[in-house]
């Protein structure tokens, strides 16, 4: 086990989840661990949201574009009304991450509890799916 692999798998997986198992695993971190923290690294950029309060939450939303108000023609505003909170959660690993899904959820109304247990639940899979992948020597970034 790799202090440093690890590190990198957490940090990674605030910022940017998919690279984060390889980066890990390059880095002299097992498979396994690294998926591990890289998906307590994910949970924690969407728990820093939840926490940070507005000032945050603002700035994420003029910095990275979230469409926070409802737009029916925008992909996130369709994965909400089809799937709702876990929907969301289970395609936020790859598309928007944690931070652009914590503000969406708590712009229509979710808890700060129930935002971060769908998180949670959402990165799992994708650590399984990532780690099993890497673990075959699939290339999952440049």
């Amino acid at each position: 086990m790799s202090w440093t692999g690890l590190s990198t798998a957490f940090g990674l997986g605030i910022v940017y989840f998919i690279a984060s198992i390889p980066a890990a695993t390059a880095a002299g971190a097992g498979v396994w661990w690294a998926a591990l923290a890289a998906g307590m690294g994910y949970v924690a950029g969407g728990a820093a949201v939840l926490v940070a309060g507005a000032p945050l939450r603002a700035w994420l939303v003029r910095k990275l574009r979230i469409p926070v108000e409802k737009d029916e023609t925008k992909l996130v505003w369709k994965i909400w009304r089809r799937g709702g909170l876990l929907g969301l959660c289970l395609l936020a690993p790859v598309t928007i991450g944690p931070q652009a899904t914590a503000v969406i959820a708590l712009a229509v109304g979710e808890k700060g509890p129930r935002i971060a247990g769908a998180i949670a639940l959402g990165v799992m899979p994708w650590c399984v799916v990532f780690a099993v992948l890497v673990s075959f020597g699939v290339k999952l970034a440049n």
